[in-house]
C-alpha cells in the first residue's frame, strides 16, 4: 500500500451506543481503518447524513454484509492511501466517495471504483452531498426508470437531498418536472431548482393535481420514498407505460385492498431498488455513468448540491435530530475539522 508518511496512529469517529435516539450517538476514538485490495484511504473532510443512518441509528436496518457499525454511506476527503490494484487514482486527489459504511469518522475506507473527483465548483465540504443521492437518483430515475428528453417526471419529497438531486438531473436531462413538498416554502424551493410544479401535499391530492397539470395524461415517471401509503395514488398518476420506481417505505410497506387494474390497463412498470447492498461491481457501473452523464454539469454548475446545514462530528445527534424534523432543504453534512 502506498500512503503519505504522517498518518496518525488513531482518528475520532461516531458509533451507536445501543439502538435509540440521537442521544445514542458518541464520539470514540479508534484506530484508522485499513484499505484492501481495489480501495483507498481518504482522509475525510465531510461526510453526509442521510435517512438509512437514521435508521441504523434506531436499529431498524442492520449493516449489510462487508459493512461495519459506523454509520455514513458518503464522504469526500484527500486521498491518502492506495492498496493493491488501485490505478488512475493518487495519493494527495480530491474525491467524493460511496461507502457501504463508516463515512462519520475523520479516515474512512472507499471502493477505488466509487470514487468521483471533486467538481472543480465546490468544496470538499460540498462535494460530501453527492454521492449518495446522486448514485440513488442516476441509477433509479435514469437507468432503472428509463427517464427520456421530454417526458414528464415527479418525485415525492422534493426538498429533501434525494428530491433536490432528482430535480436538478432531471430537468438537466430534459424531462418536466414536478415535485411534491409538505409546504408553500418547499414548494417554492423545489420551483427554484427547476421544478415545473410544485405541489403541497398537505393542500391537494397529488393524483389529482397531475392530471390537472397534465390534461389528463399522468406522468411517466415517479421517484418515490414514501411506498404504501402512496401507491395507490402512484398508480393513478402515471401515464400509459408509466414507470414507478421505489427507493424507501416511509409511508409503509402493506397496502390492503389495492385494486392493480391500472398496472395491466395502462401497461405500467412497478419497481424499486436499493442501492447499499447492491455488489460493488453495479456501484461502479453507476460511478461510469455519473462520470459520463452527470459529472460535466456539475463542473459546469448547472448542477449543484443543495447544503442546508453542516454541524461538527460531535453533533451529531444534532444532525439526526435536524433530519428526522424533515424541516432541512437539501443535505446534511458532518464536518470533521481535518
Amino acid at each position: 500500500m502506498s500512503a503519505t508518511p504522517t498518518l496518525p496512529e488513531t482518528m475520532r469517529q461516531i458509533r451507536f451506543d445501543g439502538a435509540g435516539g440521537p442521544e445514542v450517538m458518541t464520539v470514540e476514538t479508534a484506530p484508522l481503518p485499513q484499505a484492501g485490495p481495489g480501495q483507498v484511504l481518504i482522509e475525510v473532510a465531510a461526510a453526509g447524513v442521510n435517512r438509512p443512518d437514521v435508521m441504523q441509528r434506531k436499529g431498524s436496518y442492520p449493516p449489510p454484509k462487508g459493512a461495519t457499525d459506523i454509520p455514513g454511506l458518503e464522504v469526500a476527503g484527500r486521498i491518502v492511501a492506495l492498496a493493491e490494484g488501485v490505478t488512475g487514482l493518487n495519493v494527495g486527489d480530491e474525491v467524493c466517495a460511496l461507502t457501504i459504511s463508516g463515512g462519520y469518522a475523520e479516515f474512512a475506507v472507499a471502493e477505488a471504483a466509487q470514487c468521483l473527483p471533486r467538481p472543480k465548483p465546490l468544496s470538499l465540504v460540498e462535494a460530501a452531498g453527492l454521492p449518495e443521492t446522486f448514485f440513488t437518483v442516476y441509477s433509479n430515475v435514469i437507468q432503472r426508470g428509463r427517464l427520456q428528453p421530454g417526458e414528464i417526471f415527479l418525485v415525492h419529497g422534493g426538498s429533501s437531498g434525494i428530491g433536490s438531486t432528482a430535480i436538478q438531473i432531471a430537468k438537466q436531462h430534459g424531462a418536466h418536472v414536478f415535485a411534491t413538498a409538505g409546504s408553500d416554502e418547499k414548494c417554492r424551493f423545489c420551483e427554484d431548482l427547476g421544478a415545473d410544479a410544485a405541489i403541497n401535499y398537505r393542500e391537494a391530492d397529488f393524483a389529482e393535481e397531475v392530471k390537472r397539470l397534465t390534461d389528463g395524461k399522468g406522468v411517466d415517471v415517479i421517484l418515490d420514498m414514501i411506498g404504501a401509503s402512496y401507491l395507490p395514488r402512484n398508480l393513478a398518476a402515471l401515464a400509459v407505460e408509466g414507470r414507478l420506481v421505489m427507493i424507501a417505505l416511509m409511508g409503509g410497506y402493506k397496502v390492503d385492498g389495492l385494486n392493480i387494474t391500472p398496472i395491466m390497463l395502462k401497461r405500467l412498470t412497478f419497481t424499486g431498488a436499493t442501492l447499499r447492498p447492491r455488489p460493488k461491481s453495479e456501484k461502479a457501473e453507476i460511478a461510469e455513468g455519473l462520470r459520463r452523464d452527470v459529472w460535466p454539469d456539475l463542473e459546469s454548475g448547472a448542477i449543484r448540491p443543495v447544503i442546508h446545514a453542516t454541524f461538527p462530528l460531535e453533533k451529531a445527534g444534532e444532525a439526526h435530530a435536524l433530519m428526522e424534523s424533515s424541516t432541512h432543504l437539501g443535505k446534511i453534512l458532518l464536518v470533521t475539522g481535518r
